[in-house]
């Protein structure tokens, strides 16, 4: 009884403190001792021989992807070219779909792997702009963002480099690309729901006579800017040089074909990589020490990543050498800015690796896997959704998942005739919906930088980025259980 008290405490103590905005990689093994004291285990051994373990080799998994993600969007964001996407999007749009505008630009970007709190940064004075001169709330803004940047290309998309979709791969052993078809449809659902509501929202404010409703701008000073200057820095971001909150004029910026090359080159190469280039090579050398024992199929979808991100980071800096006045510090700022967010992860996988060992978890895995028992995939989604939920992240609920549950759930698929990639997929799109909650970092990242409060704007990004997304895993589920994995 005790144990399961301990384990309710720290968890209840997770989502309490990381709202409040303490570090996780204070309150993740200090909640894990916590619960473990709770359930007498030996605390020095717990913390040296499970947490540190699970976290280290969440890092080893996933490191070259976290630094060549974080990289890539720092490339993108110094040498103009998020802007630029941003910008020509709005501007082929106009003001008439000024929301549609704003949700795709975020959507190139993200799909293309540009972080979110780069995209944030580069589209918000772009939005103000529009949104003022079309007349749409300015309390929108940040559900708009939210629906092109939180949702259908992080986790739903086939082939996105998002972490959401790189995860699950080392577990599942697949890549990507993973069941396209159900991934598409689920994106569609996401991206309809969002429009649908926005449009709606905005049509209500028309008729009751609401325009844009400028009140002060939010300045990159004061207040405002130490409050997003924290929040970078907790995202891993250097603060020493915030970027300012306005858009950079034209000359500082690439054409749109020179902007748009890599985000393209990053999801052709990777596929390029993974079906063409990859399978040619010769891998005997995988089944011998020290490479092995592993087989292609297992590393396949990682160089993939790898070798299309890298790529891309070239594309960047030849096609913007002019424009990246200190390349050397673009790419040391990137490095940087991987370290936090992956290490944050690491350490909440590192937590659930040490729940996972306590007798309470017994019951909650029994609780968990007696769900639906005759379709894993409902279990595996709650799962997700829930711990992404309570950890308040998306790839941090699904680490601790799979870190504690994913072998199970692939010999629960193979016996129930489901595919590791309609595992990959559920898993991913299941990562979006309750991790997009009050305490989540990025909507408090997004909320600051439009310079809204929760009171404002939150409503909103509930129906695009929870109840959106979780609408599309409910299709995702029923398509994968009836159709099968396409």
């Amino acid at each position: 009884m005790l144990d399961i008290l301990g384990t309710a405490l720290s968890l209840g103590l997770l989502i309490y403190l990381a709202y409040r905005g303490m570090s996780v990689l204070i309150l993740a093994p200090v909640l894990a001792l916590l619960a473990a004291a709770f359930a007498g285990a030996p605390l020095l051994a717990t913390f040296t021989q499970i947490f540190m373990k699970a976290a280290g080799n969440f890092i080893v998994l996933l490191f070259p992807l976290f630094l060549l993600g974080a990289v890539f969007g720092k490339m993108m964001e110094a040498s103009g070219s998020a802007a630029a996407i941003a910008h020509r999007t709005t501007e082929w749009l106009g003001q008439r779909r000024a929301v549609l505008a704003i949700v795709l630009a975020c959507a190139l970007l993200t799909y293309g792997g540009v972080s979110l709190f780069v995209v944030a940064f580069a589209v918000f004075p772009i939005a103000l702009a529009l949104f003022r001169e079309a007349g749409v709330p300015k309390r929108l803004i940040p559900a708009t963002i939210a629906l092109g940047a939180f949702t259908f290309t992080m986790t739903a998309l086939p082939g996105t480099p998002a972490i959401q979709n790189v995860i699950p791969m080392p577990f599942f052993g697949t890549t990507p690309f993973a069941a396209p078809g159900i991934g598409i449809i689920a994106g569609v659902v996401m991206l309809g729901t969002g429009l649908l509501w926005l449009g709606w929202r905005e049509a209500r404010a028309r008729a009751a006579g609401e325009g844009f409703l400028a009140a002060e701008e939010p300045e990159a000073t004061g207040p405002v800017r130490q409050a997003i200057r924290e929040r970078a820095h907790g995202e891993g971001f250097d603060t020493a040089e915030l970027p300012p909150l306005t858009a950079p004029q034209a000359t500082d910026r690439p054409g749109f074909a020179v902007a748009i090359l890599p985000v393209i080159l990053v999801v052709v190469l990777n596929f390029a990589f993974l079906k063409l280039v990859i399978p040619a090579l010769d891998t005997a050398y995988l089944a011998e020490p020290p490479y092995g024992p592993a087989t292609l199929g297992s590393v396949k979808g990682m160089w993939a990543i790898i070798a299309a991100l890298t790529a891309s980071i070239l594309a960047v800096w030849a096609l913007n050498a002019r424009r990246l006045m200190t390349p050397g510090k673009t790419l040391s700022d990137g490095a940087n800015a991987s370290v936090v967010p992956i290490f944050n992860t690491a350490a909440l996988v590192g937590f659930g690796a040490v729940i996972a060992a306590l007798p309470a978890f017994a019951v909650i895995r029994d609780a968990i896997l007696g769900v639906a028992p005759g379709n894993p995939l409902i279990s595996l989604a709650i799962s997700v959704n829930v711990l992404a939920g309570i950890t308040g992240s998306a790839s941090g609920g699904m680490g601790i998942a799979l870190q504690t549950l994913g072998d199970t759930y692939l010999e629960m698929g193979a016996a129930a005739g489901i595919s590791p990639e309609l595992l990959h997929r559920v898993t991913t799109i299941a990562t979006g919906g309750l991790d997009a909650l009050p305490h989540n970092g990025a909507v408090i990242s997004l909320l600051t930088i439009c310079g809204l409060s929760h009171r404002e704007s939150y409503a909103d990004i509930f129906v695009v980025a929870v109840l959106g997304p979780i609408l599309a895993l409910v299709v995702a589920i029923l398509l994968g259980t009836v159709l099968g994995t396409f």
